[in-house]
């Protein structure tokens, strides 16, 4: 029989997560939220990893294919991601101060918003693809890889955005475990794809790189039709129905108000690699996929970090809707120390085994010099980005996009652009790696005195 709380609203016999969120103690309570988001994530950091191990074993031009497809491909998931944080945030807030028709309404129209994304990225990404990507190779081979990976992941990426904006709303209610048994299915179905596709096992001919695109598109479609599923055969507290949409443009503007700085963040490192590709190309390609497969091993660190703060964010924006200033306090104190204990790890294996580290890769002398040399310089930032990126998560969870947009323009534009323009040309490719670590600690230095700017520094731990 179900029970009723306090609240006023039912929960099929399980304990209220209105009650969990402003009573459990925040230290079981943070990780209990993010651990299954983390692991998820953790093998979701697998798979770039394996597909590029796969891919690397075509050759270096394959690697540097997939490598140069990367900015186009980010822009579609921080379109998904963005859409969805500021959807996940809007419905903790409305949770929050206890408005179920709000917390509803924000699902719907995020997923609407999801829709319309979808639409425009498509019909944009079939005009730019190709002329993108010859702006960085005059190989005919290369560009022909790349263009075919990047069409398959940009014309089919509505199972990306969907899948994300239904993980962003089951983690907007708590549900951190459905979220990770969602994404881990989604991921181990591109592990599995990979091979089969890319070199022809079991009878299906070999694709090679375009392999690789339609393991990532199959695994992204199957999480999304999953997560439909799931929804619809359980009860959640939440209700998605087409009831909900409504014309309401406060309501898109309150998602957008975090989700367009949050799809701005995540596209710099769109900005950034392109830029960089650009710069490295004057060297030598070896450098493009050197950055190319940092980036892919970079995943492995702060995509558990990015599950940590997603497990955090609608901690804060419950707290914070219900004024719970104490307790917004201790979470963003908790999730620092967790954060920095992973970076130190990350820090530690960068540089202490980064040649074995790119061996998995298949590198040859030059990309294994090349990498080793990047890993080691770019991971002296780590510690520092521990700062910078959990309070771009606290700034979203407390409504304060714009000073989260600040912080990220700080780590991956304003900062890291310039600098590595200038040092490249006294310290040639070591100059442009450098630029990495500086960005972060002035975004670390930024990111602080923002918090403590904010409601007289009420939310700081420093």
């Amino acid at each position: 029989m179900p029970v009723s709380y306090p609240s006023g609203f039912l929960i099929g016999g399980r304990m209220e997560k209105k009650n969990e969120l402003q009573t459990r103690p925040i230290g079981r309570l943070l990780l209990s939220m993010s651990f299954p988001v983390m692991l998820s994530m953790l093998i979701q950091s697998l798979y770039n990893i394996i597909d590029s191990i796969y891919v690397s074993r075509l050759g270096t031009n394959a690697l540097t294919a997939v490598s140069l497809a990367y900015p186009l491909q980010n822009i579609i998931i921080s379109v998904a991601v963005g859409t969805s944080v500021g959807m996940s945030s809007v419905i903790s807030i409305y949770k929050g101060a206890g408005n179920e028709e709000k917390a509803n309404q924000a699902a719907v129209t995020g997923l609407f918003c999801t829709g319309i994304s979808y639409v425009v990225i498509a019909l944009v990404g079939i005009v730019v693809i190709k002329p993108f990507l010859q702006m960085f190779t005059s190989d005919p081979a290369t560009l022909k890889e790349a263009c075919n990976y990047t069409y398959i992941v940009i014309c089919a990426s509505f199972g990306c955005l969907f899948q994300l904006a239904m993980e962003k709303i089951f983690q907007g209610i708590g549900e951190m475990k459905v979220t990770m048994y969602l994404m881990a299915g989604g991921c181990i179905i591109n592990i599995i794809l990979d091979p089969i596709l890319i070199f022809g096992l079991c009878g299906f001919p070999a694709l090679g790189v375009s392999g690789a695109g339609i393991a990532t598109v199959i695994g992204q479609i199957s999480a999304a039709i999953l997560s439909f599923v799931v929804y619809f055969r359980r009860d959640f507290d939440i209700s998605i129905h087409p009831k909900y949409l409504k014309k309401d443009k406060k309501m898109v503007l309150q998602i957008y108000n975090v989700g367009i700085p949050s799809i701005t963040m995540m596209l710099l490192p769109s900005v950034l690699v392109t830029v960089l590709n650009k710069v490295l190309a004057n060297f030598s390609n070896v450098h493009i996929a050197a950055l190319g497969v940092y980036y892919k091993l970079q995943t492995f660190i702060y995509m558990p970090v990015n599950g940590l703060i997603q497990g955090m964010r609608p901690i804060i924006g419950f707290n914070y809707g219900a004024g719970e200033t104490k307790r917004v306090k201790a979470v963003i104190r908790d999730s620092l120390l967790i954060t920095g204990g992973i970076m130190v790890l990350g820090t530690l294996a960068a540089m202490g085994i980064p040649k074995q580290i790119f061996q998995l890769f298949d590198a040859d002398e030059q990309l294994l010099k090349a990498g080793i040399n990047a890993l080691r310089i770019i991971s002296v930032g780590f510690i520092f980005s521990a700062v910078g990126v959990i309070y771009t998560g606290i700034f979203e969870a407390l409504g304060l996009g714009k000073y989260s947009l600040t912080v990220s323009l700080l780590r991956q534009f304003a900062i890291t652009i310039p600098t590595a323009l200038l040092l490249s040309v006294y310290l040639g490719v070591k100059g442009v790696w450098i630029a990495f670590p500086i960005g972060e600690v002035v975004a670390a230095i930024v990111a602080i005195i923002l918090l403590r700017k904010y409601d007289h520094g009420t939310y700081s731990p420093i």
